[in-house]
């Protein structure tokens, strides 16, 4: 199984729209306090339809404690500030990846933490600022679940 984790996340329909996605792929989802809104937010709710009962999902109080919890997981960081494009690692089921929140991105500090070959980017044409969060995560959730020819359990 996967892991991904929302950082701090700031727009409760993204994150409906990614427990949706968790729930159709079978990764856990991680969400790093604080967060400006609660889980039972009707935006987010109405963005996840009724998958949430089929999501794993965890609150954590720091990316530490969420690590930990996760086993220390291998952890990519997506930014539209890496260099290395999301397809070319081989991905392991237990991976993890990161997201930040949607207005400001992930630290420098935490990018900068991990090797470059673990800070991923998602192409897009120049002068565009990045995607939609819960896009990203799908793009890249489904190239990892890709990589492990689409096993249940990865």
């Amino acid at each position: 199984m996967f892991h991904l984790i929302l950082y701090q996340p700031e727009i409760p329909p993204n994150t409906g729209n990614i427990i949706r996605l968790c729930a159709n792929t079978g990764a856990q989802l991680h969400l790093i306090k604080p967060m400006p809104f609660e889980l039972d937010e009707p935006r987010l709710r109405r963005a996840g339809l009724d998958y949430h009962e089929f999501a794993n999902v965890k609150q954590h109080e720091s990316l530490q404690d969420c690590l930990q919890s996760a086993g220390d997981p291998r952890l990519f960081a997506l930014s539209t500030r890496a260099s290395t494009p999301y397809d070319q690692p081989e991905f392991s089921p237990g991976d993890a990846f990161l997201f930040g929140p949607e207005t400001r991105g992930l630290p420098v500090e935490l990018i900068e933490s991990l090797p470059v070959a673990q800070r991923l980017r998602i192409p897009m044409r120049p002068g565009n600022r990045s995607l939609n969060l819960s896009n990203a995560a799908a793009v890249v959730i489904f190239e990892a679940w890709r990589q492990c020819a689409f096993k249940e359990g990865s």
